[in-house]
């Protein structure tokens, strides 16, 4: 499984992926990010799902971009011409896979600016090559292993805050998925994009350097259940003491 988070804000974009692939019994430490930028194209792209579908449609997608290049002049355009290598890909290996027992899997967050952008996008790429833009409603988006991250962000997160806030969020976001997942792990790739810089920026974070504020978080919540005021819990759970019992099962008349 896969963690990938891209973030919309007021002042850019934050995405994050793990590293962590799964294939068979065999894990790999591997990239799920891919930058493109020249001039006024600054872009990302992040994918879940089979690597093999992912690599393919990457490179189809570069080769593109040297015929096609000038062409692109808004993020959207970008997203279509990489949807359209992922169809590309379908239609050449999805029969093959399908004969090993595997379904064709790969959805993608697209971000960034291109020239005549009036602002950074961020866009969803679904498997069958249809996609969404993320905006101001839904100005998140996780793909891959969603579940654990996704309610600490239905609360904090919104396209006011600024991209320290986004960066942190995502990071936290990331350790609920790590401290549930057995596919999810460290370390962490991470792109930020502050709007009308046309200037993509990416790191690679180990644990080492993520300890100070993953430790603070988890003590914050072991913490903060501790610190629930007693008056709020006494009288449901006396409540729930006083509550009738079930009444008990009768014996089986059937032999084991």
């Amino acid at each position: 499984m896969t963690f990938c988070i891209g973030m919309r804000c007021k002042d850019g974009l934050v995405a994050l992926a793990d590293t962590r692939v799964t294939a068979g019994n065999e894990r790999i430490m591997a990239g799920k990010i891919s930058v493109h930028q020249y001039e006024r194209h600054s872009l990302f792209i992040m994918t879940s799902g089979l690597r093999s579908v992912r690599d393919k449609a990457i490179a189809f997608y570069e080769e593109l971009l040297d015929q096609q290049e000038k062409e692109m002049t808004k993020t959207f355009h970008a997203v279509d011409a990489f949807a359209k290598q992922i169809r590309r890909a379908r239609r050449e290996d999805q029969k093959w896979l399908k004969r090993s027992g595997l379904n064709f899997d790969i959805h993608a967050l697209v971000g960034g600016q291109l020239e005549r952008d009036e602002e950074h996008k961020l866009y969803l790429i679904y498997p069958e090559g249809n996609w969404v833009e993320v905006g101001r409603a839904t100005p998140y988006y996780i793909i891959g292993n969603f579940a654990y991250g996704k309610p600490l962000l239905d609360r904090a997160f919104s396209m006011d805050v600024d991209l320290k806030t986004a960066f942190k969020l995502a990071i936290l976001s990331f350790d609920a998925t790590r401290t549930s997942a057995t596919d999810v792990g460290l370390p962490i790739d991470m792109v930020m994009y502050r709007k009308d810089s046309f200037q993509i920026v990416e790191r690679r974070f180990v644990e080492e350097e993520l300890n100070p504020i993953l430790q603070y978080w988890n003590q914050g919540i072991r913490g903060l259940v501790g610190s629930v005021p007693t008056h709020a819990v006494d009288g449901l759970f006396g409540e729930l003491e006083k509550s009738p019992a079930p009444p008990k099962r009768p014996p089986s008349s059937h032999p084991a």
